[in-house]
């Protein structure tokens, strides 16, 4: 077992204080296993022990809470669902674009009211998010995406025009955007840390530095084998997002894909004024292979997306890219010159999850015993922690709303095998990028 440093994985881990679990010691008997302390383990573990007090719950994680996506993303809780408004209503029809975003707006909310509810120290700030059009091309995308928001009913956004976007952001190249202000920024690290104490102070029991080495199905029984000991549990929640296709219950499901960041020194009083940015809201482009920037709780700015990184196999060390680095800081001060002489101090990536319908997925896995969560599409901080709550109906067979939606349990494709897998997802990543250039050729800013 190969046991990390997981400080040098991303802004949020090396500079969050955190004291770990121990690992399982000995063997043990549960209800409801969960492989996987993230966003969606958590949150299944905490909904779980509500709903049933007297249920035995474990969490297993691999590394330590916080570790994989849930501790390196960017920390936007927003209401997209899978790739794009667009992407969904293109792929899935409008009906399930429908159902779809009403859940994400009630995933933005259930978020906001689980902070409250348990007074949650995760930097947690309600400020909104800005969709920024960088040419005319994009100009007419968002514009086009906001008419479909308005003809499926979703509400709350509106249109920035560009003197409007640039009062608020001081960037020449922004053109206009989709406002949005019922979304929220958080500190990603802690609140998966704050989702692991309100888990286990319902009773859930979480071990870290325990990762689960092979599943097999033992009489009526799943049976976990880690390190130091095995897990027999009546069912097994997979909450291994990225890493699912480690396990060969849910290898096709999902394949990870690897996103990058950037983070500055902190800001100065002036350098701030220079960009504005009073409000504090996220900002992503309106690219495939979106940008996304925001103000860190310290002060700095984090810049993150543009060139994603794809992996073979089982191979999860994909992290970091000098390549991608280069052109994330580049970008930075072609937004910014204003901050041409500010040092980018941190850098890093982790995997996001993707599925080939580009749209989450929850339900079981043939076995009624055996459930799982893929598919955040670089989305999950608003809606792994609400899947938490179908992955917990799930586990304790109870048919409500939330199991009723129609991303649950349905028959979604199956990536290919490899080497098909690898070559299926490089011709859309460069099929994307493509469409990017095309609207980029005429330079951003016009």
């Amino acid at each position: 077992m190969v046991l990390e440093d997981y400080r040098s994985k991303s802004f949020w881990l090396a500079t969050t204080e955190y004291t770990e679990e121990p690992h399982l010691e000995g063997d043990l008997t549960v209800d409801i296993a969960i492989v996987g302390g993230g966003f969606a383990g958590n949150s299944a573990a905490y909904h779980i022990k509500k709903l049933d007090p007297g249920a035995e719950v474990a969490v297993l994680e691999a590394q330590v809470v916080g570790y994989g996506a849930s501790g390196r993303n960017g920390g936007f809780s927003m209401t997209v669902f899978g790739v794009s408004l667009s992407v969904t209503h293109m792929l899935h029809g409008e009906e399930k674009t429908r159902e779809a975003y009403a859940y994400m707006v009630d995933a933005v909310e259930y978020l906001d009211r689980l902070v409250r509810e348990h007074n949650l120290q995760c930097d947690y700030e309600r400020s909104g998010f800005l969709r920024v059009a960088t040419t005319e091309s994009y100009v007419r995308h968002i514009q086009k995406e906001l008419d479909l928001a308005e003809r499926i009913g979703f509400t709350g956004v509106e249109w920035w025009d560009r003197g409007r976007v640039q009062d608020e952001v001081h960037s020449e190249v922004f053109l206009g955007g989709w406002w949005e202000p019922r979304c929220a920024l958080v500190h990603p690290a802690k609140l998966v840390r704050e989702l692991k104490r309100i888990a286990k102070e319902q009773g859930a029991r979480i071990y870290e530095r325990t990762p689960v080495l092979s599943v097999n199905k033992v009489g009526k029984k799943i049976e976990l084998q880690t390190p130091y000991g095995r897990v027999q549990a009546d069912r097994v929640i997979f909450a291994t997002n990225a890493w699912s296709h480690l396990f060969p219950w849910i290898r096709r499901r999902q394949i990870p894909a690897w996103t990058y960041m950037v983070a500055t020194d902190p800001l100065t009083d002036a350098q701030w004024e220079a960009v504005g940015w009073s409000k504090r809201m996220g900002i992503e482009d309106a690219r495939n292979l979106i940008h996304y920037f925001r103000p860190s709780p310290d002060g700095r700015l984090l810049m993150g997306g543009g060139p994603v990184g794809i992996g073979f196999g089982g191979n999860m060390n994909y992290d970091r890219n000098p390549k991608v680095f280069r052109h994330l800081e580049t970008f930075l001060k072609t937004l910014f010159p204003q901050l041409r002489e500010v040092r980018v101090s941190y850098q890093w990536g982790g995997p996001f999850s993707v599925t080939l319908d580009m749209v989450p997925a929850v339900g079981y896995a043939k076995d009624p015993r055996v459930i799982y969560n893929v598919g955040c599409i670089g989305h999950g901080v608003s809606l792994m922690p609400s899947n938490g709550r179908i992955l917990a109906d799930l586990a304790l067979d109870r048919k409500t709303g939330l199991t009723d939606l129609w991303f649950v349990n349905r028959k979604g494709l199956a990536w290919p095998p490899e080497p098909l897998r690898l070559l299926l997802s490089w011709k859309v990543r460069t099929y994307l990028a493509l469409e990017d250039f095309w609207r980029e050729r005429k330079g951003l800013g016009r």
